[in-house]
């Protein structure tokens, strides 16, 4: 389909790839994904094959979890392989197919009366998934990260992600009071929480806090841990941390 002067509009683009126009804004403001050419009369964004292919990159990265300014740095690098990179992903795709494949076979065999726990494995997915974060993710955050947590015990690491959860019963408190973003609670709460990652996990910087204010919103697995609170709590966060790093 792609033309020498093949182009898509922003909306045509975000059909193709399966990602919201709020996101691509969001990953055009970031540098994480700019548009092949955005039209000076107009204003409207347009995207090329290359925007694919950098979208593809982007996907595969977010498949193993890693942070937005993770891909970025990891993709900026000079280091960077990306015929290894597709590799990587298709290796990934196939582990995912075999599953997918394996739990229809269960499905089958249920209906039989049979045994079918061992086709609920997926460790062979889930070593491969470490496996490249091990080769991908060496970027300073993520250095400190294994560096600053590589004695936690699960209980530790369950004792945090409680006090972070307390963190985010906070923000929502302070929503359902009726207070905004911007109000001393709330940024005293974003405050909070910068020192929480910071002192438990990696060096937090606004940069960063900025774009973990945009994945509480945009990852749906993040909004609805944090929603569960109140819904809209997600948005109130994102929206305060926005604040607190123009400041």
């Amino acid at each position: 389909m792609w033309g020498d002067k093949m182009k898509m509009q922003i909306k045509e683009f975000a059909v193709y790839t399966g990602v919201s126009v709020r996101t691509l804004h969001y990953y055009d403001e970031i540098g994480l994904l700019k548009p092949a050419d955005v039209d000076s009369v107009t204003g409207y964004r347009y995207y090329d094959e290359n925007s694919v292919f950098r979208m593809q990159e982007i996907l595969f990265y977010r498949e193993l979890d890693f942070s937005l300014k993770s891909i970025s740095e990891i993709l900026s690098s000079p280091n960077y392989d990306k015929n290894k990179a597709l590799n990587e992903q298709k290796k990934l795709l196939i582990l995912k197919k075999e599953r997918l494949e394996r739990l229809i076979s269960a499905i089958d065999d249920a209906q039989r009366g049979e045994n079918v726990m061992k086709k609920f494995d997926n460790s062979e997915f889930e070593k491969y998934k470490a496996e490249a974060k091990e080769r991908w993710g060496n970027t300073d955050a993520y250095l400190e990260y294994k560096k600053k947590t590589k004695d936690y015990s699960q209980e530790k690491y369950n004792g945090l992600a409680d006090e972070m959860d307390n963190i985010f019963a906070e923000f929502a408190s302070f929503m359902k009071k009726g207070e905004a973003p911007d109000s001393e609670s709330a940024q005293k709460c974003v405050k909070l929480l910068q020192s929480h990652i910071t002192e438990n996990y990696y060096t937090c910087t606004k940069e960063i806090l900025a774009g973990l204010g945009q994945m509480y919103v945009l990852d749906e697995r993040f909004r609805e841990n944090i929603d569960k609170h109140a819904v809209g709590t997600a948005q109130f966060v994102a929206k305060a941390i926005e604040i607190y790093c123009r400041k």
